[in-house]
């Protein structure tokens, strides 16, 4: 028979959940409108072609979605962002396991770690174009291995915190590695790979506009470059904040849903 306080309270707790939801996307609506007030306000204070009229960068982005280049654009760029991204979590994660579990190999490459940790992205997107022309593979390629280093700490951390006795469990019921893999290094691991994937999206999408606008021929990052010659600053916020929006969405939508679902487990074993 359930108690009769556990039953009271799962209501109370359903309720307190949805205005808990409702109140910071109420907060945010308010932060987002005091913003666009306060930019209204400043430009019309102090007009400049340099500080456009929020309603002037609406205009802007109305004109390049009817002409459908910001689609275009936009597309181009989000393909780069999730290649690159899903290259730097496969190959960082594979890595960073590999030398959570074997201390020998992890000291001697330790210090090929911190020297590409350090390695300013520019310089590794001017060499990956200089060594392998301006073509997609070296503009990817030099998203991923920029991200592919904090990916690899991460996930070596996350192999140091393993517990063995899940391991040891495991031998004794004779799983296979696929099992392992599946039962027991995973589930420990998700929150770790959705740390690196959270902090892993919120910079490449940073580097592949920095990509575009240094040796591409489209996407956001070119578009921003082109308009920065003409000074067109409204086109420049439009194109900004659009792909913005679009990034926030993911981040909202996708990634923080799968990170609170990783470590779920956690909270109900507690």
């Amino acid at each position: 028979m359930v108690p009769d306080g556990a039953t009271a309270s799962s209501p109370g707790r359903a309720a307190g959940r949805r205005r808990g939801f409702g109140a910071p996307m109420m907060t945010v609506a308010i932060s987002f409108a005091s913003l666009v007030l306060a930019w209204h306000l400043a430009a019309t204070i102090w007009p400049s072609r340099s500080l456009p009229l929020p309603a002037d960068v609406m205009v802007a982005f109305l004109r390049e979605m009817a002409t459908g280049e910001l689609p275009h654009h936009l597309g181009i760029t989000l393909w780069r962002v999730v290649a690159s991204f899903s290259l730097a979590m496969v190959i960082g994660s594979a890595i960073g396991i590999y030398l959570g579990g074997h201390r020998r190999v992890d000291e001697f490459l330790q210090p090929w770690v911190i020297l590409f940790l350090n390695i300013p992205a520019l310089v590794i997107i001017v060499l990956a174009y200089i060594w392998f022309g301006l073509t997609e593979a070296a503009a990817i390629g030099a998203v991923a291995v920029n991200k592919i280093p904090n990916v690899v700490v991460t996930m070596r951390e996350g192999t140091r915190a393993l517990d063995l006795r899940y391991s040891e469990m495991a031998q004794v019921y004779r799983f296979s590695a696929f099992d392992r893999f599946r039962h027991v290094l995973l589930p420990q691991l998700q929150p770790y790979l959705a740390a690196a994937g959270r902090s892993g999206i919120s910079l490449i999408w940073k580097i592949v506009l920095v990509v575009e606008l240094l040796g591409r021929s489209d996407g956001v990052g070119f578009q921003i470059n082109l308009y920065f010659q003409l000074f067109d600053v409204a086109t420049i916020l439009a194109y900004t904040l659009a792909f913005v929006a679009v990034m926030l969405f993911i981040e909202l939508v996708v990634v923080q849903p799968i990170e609170h679902a990783s470590i779920r487990w956690r909270r109900r074993t507690a």
